[in-house]
């Protein structure tokens, strides 16, 4: 097979494969960052399994991720005693938020927005991939200095170029993987695609790139230190007589975790801004003041939110892709 094509179906392979396994931490890392910052109660504390709520609000005796979410003055109030437990809709770290979409959803909502992130996914992974491989191998290395630098341009041009081409299909996953406003009625692709349509209607398309500056600040630095250490490790385990696609594998998993840890804040803000887009008016979802509102309020732990789920994602996915890649490619260019 010609070796342009074989890359093109190795790069379309991995792609594949991560998108199909690797949803359900995308959902449950969407879910965390997303969720309403958490409140102290606005009632004191009532007699034990007492409903708590405004006496013009029904009260909630089983809470539960199916249970209706009441509001007084634009905040969601869960005021609800059991057995002395102060219950509330918020998830607690990654296994709780599992329970929670299992239990509104199913497992289908496990998957939730797998369709959009093949469509999304598999084009702008295999033109990342070709882009990046392209300005690697024949663009870059005539005009740069030091071939260390190589690999670390190749992937901020190949990232930052196909993020802002796909930054509207991102906008339009997040907003479906995202907490919806009801937990007993999870956001759908018509609902999204519906306040989409009347978002660009009321502000132009120029709404379809929000979240793209954040998107770009995790993305260009997270591509650069990734190629960076993976050409790194990949040459430091082939000096040592190791090869084969778990080489790969390997040096990708360490190389996505690494700059996973380094670039979870600019995910968060990516995550807040764009599941912001049909928010009021009133919500903050400008970047800098949005960074110092989450700060402000919910503290510099929460630009961390979903680190769990987000680092049990990219270490296998970045693994799998790049093995595909090199493996299946090299495999198929052999074959011809």
């Amino acid at each position: 097979m010609d070796p342009f094509q074989a890359k093109l179906v190795a790069a379309a392979t991995g792609s594949t494969m991560t998108a199909l396994t690797m949803t359900p931490f995308d959902v449950i890392k969407t879910r965390l960052q997303t969720q309403p910052p958490q409140h102290q109660p606005l009632f004191p504390r009532p007699p034990q399994n007492s409903c708590c709520q405004p006496t013009s609000a029904a009260c909630v005796r089983n809470m539960s991720s199916l249970a209706r979410p009441l509001t007084t003055a634009g905040e969601e109030l869960v005021c609800v005693w059991d057995h002395g437990v102060f219950r509330t809709e918020r998830v607690n770290g990654f296994l709780d938020a599992v329970r929670h979409v299992w239990r509104a959803e199913g497992l289908k909502g496990l998957w939730k927005g797998a369709g959009t992130t093949l469509v999304i996914g598999v084009p702008s992974s295999t033109c990342y991939m070709l882009t990046y491989d392209y300005l690697l191998n024949n663009v870059l290395p005539p005009i740069m200095p030091s071939p260390m630098l190589v690999p670390l341009t190749a992937g901020i041009v190949a990232r930052t170029s196909i993020s802002s081409l796909t930054s509207p299909l991102e906008l339009i996953r997040t907003n479906l993987q995202s907490t919806p406003l009801s937990p007993g009625n999870p956001h759908t692709l018509r609902s999204v695609l519906k306040s989409v349509r009347h978002l660009v209607k009321s502000q132009g398309f120029g709404c379809l790139w929000r979240g793209l500056g954040p998107t770009l600040w995790r993305d260009v630095p997270f591509s650069g230190i990734y190629w960076a250490s993976y050409e790194s490790w990949k040459r430091t385990l082939t000096r040592r007589h190791f090869e084969g696609a778990w080489v790969a594998f390997v040096s990708g998993a360490v190389s996505g975790t690494t700059a996973a840890l380094i670039t979870s804040p600019f995910d968060v803000l990516k995550t807040r801004r764009q599941a912001l887009v049909m928010a009021p008016s009133s919500v903050t979802t400008r970047t800098g003041p949005l960074l110092a509102h989450i700060v402000r309020t919910e503290g510099t732990s929460a630009l961390f939110a979903g680190l769990l789920p987000r680092i049990a994602k990219i270490a296998p996915a970045c693994g799998i892709m790049i093995a595909c890649f090199e493996g299946v490619g090299g495999f198929l260019a052999k074959k011809d």
